[in-house]
């Protein structure tokens, strides 16, 4: 097939030789190829016999460049990286001629020969995925975690250095990926979690995002599992008419048939006990969501009891999410930077029963009004990010609101505003593009200016 990829970041350089390796002819087009590695991709993709298209001077490209509508005519397939998006003009030109358009996910869930479990929602993905390769890991199974959390699948199908065959792959599966699978992606295991207003910049609106999270479970047949969960009325709604059987969680007492909690022990829809919690750390609601959710998966697919345990036991919450850096004057300061929508931001909250919150950032284009739900756990609110008139009118007055110009500001007017035994939380609702490269650095920097002021304060 003669293919045009789009994009020549992490995902463009792993389809390029897998397609290349399976006789195709690839054209790749990078509109941006400033970024550090581009040099090396481009090297590699030209090795497969692929054409690498981008701009001369090495910036963008002028008017009217690429011929979009040209590429598109001379292809039989187009594949498109993740973050190109449904009004870009490659989209558009696909669509008039209609030719056929598939993401790397679809590719790679099309091709795999092993069982494949894929895990949905607008937050919680990467800590579900991550549990559940290691449940599977932990009875034995070879399941590498894949996809939006980090590794490309495509790459990890095509590894020649691991001869170790994989017994089931998880991916974590972001709405901009679904939006490009066919009916050709039907996984064995999908795992929708939650659904709540995100990315509608880029979807448009949230009934489109909502539509393109359902293409995790669409072309699932009768002999699929979906696990789902009944405590969120849009996963309810969407799950009406899925192909696949239901296996459904909640984060409390379940109905029979149903993965639940009783008391400090998860439960399967059979009625045994999958895991019971030890020690003094009390799960928050939304993280009993996620082990359920992990838990009923990984049963699904061939992991054992004692394995999801014992997994669950020696997990370490990831980076960024509701994470402890430090202590001083009584005041526990949480870096949670993940959240990067007002749903997530809302579940972390609901985890302490008083907190100073910093929020803010690049709300793309969600009504960050939902923050106001749990005001009454907010002692204060600290604005930070380059809109922070959109923190100041979520809260509308119910709440003092302050801004900050930098994040040592924000730590420091924080620390001001808490008293004893509050929570300072960073968890900003927004995604982090304005001030930071990702919610990483944001939550990194978070860290050093905790780690500064307990230095300067001492850590009583």
């Amino acid at each position: 097939m003669k293919v045009l990829v789009v994009g020549l970041r992490a995902t463009g350089a792993a389809v390029v030789p897998w397609l290349a390796a399976r006789g195709d002819e690839v054209t790749v087009v990078e509109e941006r190829p400033g970024q550090p590695e581009y040099a090396t991709r481009r090297a590699h993709a030209e090795a497969t016999g692929a054409v690498v298209i981008a701009p001369p001077d090495g910036t963008t490209f002028g008017p009217g460049e690429p011929d979009w509508d040209l590429l598109v005519a001379q292809a039989d397939l187009v594949v498109p990286s993740p973050g190109v998006k449904p009004t870009h003009p490659v989209m558009i030109a696909a669509r008039s001629a209609r030719i056929p358009v598939r993401g790397d996910l679809d590719l790679a869930v099309d091709a795999a020969t092993m069982p494949v479990i894929v895990v949905t929602g607008t937050n919680g993905k990467s800590t579900v995925t991550t549990l559940i390769s290691a449940m599977l890991e932990a009875t034995g199974l070879r399941a590498p975690a894949v996809g939006n959390i980090g590794r490309v699948a495509l790459d990890v199908l095509n590894d020649p250095v691991d001869e170790r065959a994989i017994d089931v792959l998880v991916v974590e599966a972001s709405s901009f990926q679904l939006h490009t699978v066919t009916p050709t992606f039907a996984p064995d295991v999908a795992v929708l979690l939650n659904l709540a207003d995100d990315h509608l910049d880029w979807h448009g609106s949230f009934d489109a995002y909502v539509a393109d999270k359902a293409n995790a479970f669409r072309y699932q047949s009768s002999a699929s599992v979906l696990v789902a969960n009944l405590d969120d009325p849009v996963v309810r709604q969407m799950i009406h008419d899925a192909p696949a059987r239901l296996l459904g969680y909640r984060w409390d007492t379940p109905a029979e048939g149903v993965v639940g909690w009783r008391g400090d022990s998860l439960v399967g829809a059979d009625g045994e006990v999958l895991l019971t919690l030890t020690g003094p750390d009390a799960l928050a609601p939304h993280e009993r969501a996620n082990v359920a959710a992990a838990a009923a998966a990984a049963r699904a697919a061939g992991a054992t009891p004692s394995a999801i345990a014992a997994a669950h036991l020696r997990f370490a919450r990831l980076h960024h999410r509701t994470e402890p850096v430090g202590k001083a004057g009584g005041v526990t300061f949480v870096d949670d930077s993940k959240a990067t929508n007002p749903h997530a931001a809302v579940a972390a909250i609901c985890g302490f029963e008083h907190v100073v919150l910093l929020a803010g950032g690049q709300s793309k284009g969600v009504d960050l009004g939902a923050l106001r739900a749990v005001a009454s756990r907010v002692r204060g609110v600290v604005a930070i990010g380059n809109t922070p008139e959109e923190v100041e009118q979520a809260f509308g007055g119910a709440v003092p609101v302050r801004r900050a110009s930098t994040m040592a500001d924000a730590v420091r007017t924080a620390a001001m505003l808490a008293l004893p035994g509050d929570v300072v939380l960073l968890s900003p609702a927004c995604a982090s593009f304005d001030w930071y490269a990702s919610y990483a650095e944001r939550g990194d920097d978070f860290r050093r200016e905790v780690e500064e002021y307990i230095g300067e304060v001492g850590d009583s």
